[in-house]
């Protein structure tokens, strides 16, 4: 089990930050971070590894990186005065969400504030239809989709066919501002409940399975990337990764292929996660981009050389890119989900957990439970087998067991 390191501990072992600088140029030491979620809560052991400080701008004083940050500026993330007051305590800024506001953090920007991954590389990803069009004018492979503004548009429709899938444009995760749509009806009703906003439609893929890859590149242009991995859902929230995927390797060239030619092209620095669709005939398409760590890299952590936190941090500070292979044969993430209302460790449930071999259970410390709420996670890695993602499987089931059990 992971133990955050207290802040008092997160500005030794910089040898190799210093070293990356013999250029004479400043190295970062102090790593601001809008957000202070369970992601930059998992940035706190490659911080002490790399003897970085982390400051977090987040709006709870219980949020869950507060517990493990050098120093804390307590706003919303939407708040650019207070991300005005973070760039003063820190040497750059980076992001563990999307829910800012760009055009206010550009005035910082042009006063000087340093952000990774930078504001330019940002403006084409957070508004999902600006995203879809992006990847399109990029030649990657996307869903068809249109943009529902005004008034519904029945050629368009007649384009995407029904099902069809509505997606609010800014401020979705897990699943919410997500709906599958029927007929048109269905669609009136939803996109009059949503005050008619503008949103992104797009053709229902019925897809063979799930895949996501993790991908960094640092500020010489060198990029990394992760093994593609199957992600597993129910209702719309990740429940399961499978490392490495059980895919065709023409799959994951094609995916590592696409993430190179994405991250180039925005000019990206940090992680980024890519999710994408595999149909039956094995065709690739993207899904969606995260500019940030994402839940589909959480098993590296355990599994790989170099963790998404890690790989992020380097990225961000400067740094040589680590290495993304998995040191093990591989290896099955669970997220452990709220089913209470009420506030719950769920101590017992998380111990049995831990009891089965080679798992390892990280719990982000959040002070409220509620159904669907990521709570916390379990990495188990895999021994050799000839079935992976059976061995998988099996894995997961055993942990879903004990941790829904009532």
């Amino acid at each position: 089990m992971v133990s955050p390191p207290t802040p008092d501990s997160l500005s030794s072992n910089a040898s190799e930050t210093m070293s990356a600088y013999q250029s004479g140029s400043q190295p970062v030491q102090r790593v601001g971070v809008i957000g202070g979620g369970q992601l930059a809560w998992m940035m706190a052991g490659a911080a002490k590894k790399l003897g970085v400080q982390l400051v977090v701008q987040t709006p709870h004083d219980t949020d869950p990186a507060v517990a493990i940050a050098a120093d804390t500026v307590l706003a919303a993330v939407a708040d650019a005065n207070a991300t005005g007051e973070l760039a003063t305590r820190c040497d750059v800024i980076t992001f563990e969400n999307e829910f800012v506001d760009l055009e206010a953090l550009a005035q910082l920007e042009a006063q000087g504030t340093r952000f990774r991954p930078r504001l330019t590389t940002l403006v084409p990803l957070l508004d999902k239809y600006h995203q879809r069009s992006y990847l399109r004018d990029l030649g990657l492979p996307t869903p068809k989709f249109v943009a529902l503004e005004h008034q519904i548009d029945d050629t368009a429709l007649e384009q995407l066919g029904f099902p069809l899938v509505l997606k609010a444009r800014r401020h979705g995760y897990d699943g919410q501002g997500t709906f599958i749509i029927h007929d048109q009806a269905e669609l009136e009703d939803i996109w009059q409940k949503l005050d008619r906003s503008p949103v992104l439609l797009e053709a229902f893929v019925p897809f063979e399975r799930e895949l996501a890859v993790i991908a960094a590149r640092g500020t010489s242009g060198e990029v990394a990337v992760y093994p593609v991995v199957e992600t597993q859902q129910e209702n719309q929230v990740c429940r399961r990764v499978l490392a490495p995927a059980d895919i065709p390797e023409s799959v994951q060239v094609e995916a590592e292929a696409i993430a190179r030619t994405l991250l180039n092209s925005l000019q990206a620095i940090g992680v980024f996660g890519i999710e994408l669709f595999l149909t039956a005939d094995g065709k690739v398409l993207v899904n969606e981009i995260a500019p940030r760590t994402h839940n589909s890299g959480h098993f590296s952590l355990d599994a790989c050389a170099t963790s998404q936190f890690e790989q992020h941090l380097r990225a961000v500070c400067g740094l040589a890119l680590g290495n993304p292979s998995l040191s093990s044969d591989g290896a099955v993430m669970v997220n452990l989900l709220g089913y209470e209302q009420s506030h719950s460790d769920y101590l017992e449930k998380r111990q049995q957990i831990e009891k089965i071999p080679q798992a390892h259970v990280h719990w982000y410390g959040k002070t409220e439970s509620r159904p669907g709420r990521k709570l916390g996670h379990v990495t188990v890695l895999l021994s050799a087998q000839t079935a992976p993602r059976e061995q998988a499987l099996a894995i997961a089931q055993e942990v879903e067991a004990i941790w829904y059990q009532r």
